[in-house]
């Protein structure tokens, strides 16, 4: 606890300084942005989500996924979107992006904007958008998007390292955020973006098979519940890269609370989800959450972090340029 506690206060000074700069960042951002130029933007783009998350509504967790990706690495740039050249491997064809999906549904929106709004909104608002509508599509809550990002035209593979993994513990958790300008709070409440979606069982079979290196069926993950390594060793087998494993059984397409009621009963699949509970702040709110009672409070919370996530590194005014198409720079 004590290692938590210093990792927390040497984060203290630099979130200072983030803070600042992210309010910078802020005030050349505006919900309205694009209310002359392309008024109907978000409009567009949540008639063609209900479209594409009706005919596949496992995507909703995809889109939200890759938000967050983008955003963790070089800012809110749009970056992880674009493809890999013959001179240059991009974030997209990282091992931690292997399992994004819904590229071709991200170029089927943009194409839209395109028509009604040729060179005006950027890839990284487009992806912004539909992650909050993803969520919200899910029964989960919605939040005001802040607009004017613009398009970086880098996108490094080795970048990707600043990805928090499924593996870490709560130290690395907060030193992996704290750099982001996003604090213990966000970590819990974005850890609840879990409640939707799947897992492949390479994200977490770690826990499942020779745990600490002893190479026998016993040598699992003590603080995961024994019960549930039984159910998921019946899905996932060693070295399986292809099974999908819900997150939050038996809800995962609803975006609700029930993902920290697992997450108290060591059932939640990553390494990551269990270290919430290392730490009082973290722990407290898991718990509190996992009652049910206070959905509301952690709809609020989540829209906050999110708010506060998309602000980070993003490109703005004569930063960046408007990508026509997103998986390649103009």
């Amino acid at each position: 606890m004590a290692t938590l506690r210093r990792a927390v206060l040497a984060f203290l000074v630099p979130l200072v300084s983030l803070s600042l700069i992210l309010g910078s960042v802020s005030a050349q951002l505006a919900t309205d942005y694009y209310s002359n130029s392309c008024p109907k933007v978000e409009e567009i783009v949540r008639e063609e989500m209900i479209e594409i998350l009706s005919a596949a509504p496992s995507l909703a967790a995809p889109f939200l996924r890759m938000h967050f990706h983008d955003c963790f690495v070089r800012g809110c740039d749009g970056s992880v979107l674009l493809s890999s050249t013959k001179d240059n491997k991009a974030e997209k064809d990282a091992k931690p992006n292997l399992s994004l999906r819904g590229f071709g549904s991200i170029d089927r929106v943009k194409a839209k904007l395109e028509k009604a709004c040729p060179n005006t909104v950027s890839c990284a608002d487009v992806l912004a958008i539909m992650a909050r509508d993803s969520v919200w599509l899910s029964k989960g809550p919605t939040w005001p998007v802040w607009l004017g990002r613009k398009d970086g035209s880098v996108s490094i593979a080795n970048e990707t390292k600043q990805l928090p993994p499924p593996s870490a513990n709560l130290t690395q958790l907060i030193q992996m955020f704290g750099v982001k300008g996003l604090d213990l709070k966000d970590i819990v409440v974005l850890s609840g973006a879990h409640t939707i979606g799947t897992s492949h069982c390479t994200a977490f079979n770690d826990r499942l098979y020779n745990f600490t290196g002893k190479n026998n069926l016993n040598d699992v993950d003590p603080f995961m519940d024994k019960h549930y390594i039984a159910k998921l060793r019946q899905k996932c087998s060693p070295g399986d890269n292809t099974t999908l494993v819900e997150m939050d059984p038996g809800s995962y397409k609803t975006f609700d609370t029930s993902y920290y009621k697992y997450v108290t009963k060591l059932r939640s699949t990553f390494h990551s989800d269990w270290a919430l509970l290392t730490d009082k702040l973290s722990r407290d709110y898991v718990l509190k959450q996992a009652t049910g009672m206070y959905q509301a409070e952690f709809f609020q919370d989540f829209g906050e972090s999110m708010i506060k996530m998309g602000n980070v590194g993003v490109l703005t005014g004569t930063q960046g340029e408007i990508r026509k198409k997103c998986y390649i720079p103009n």
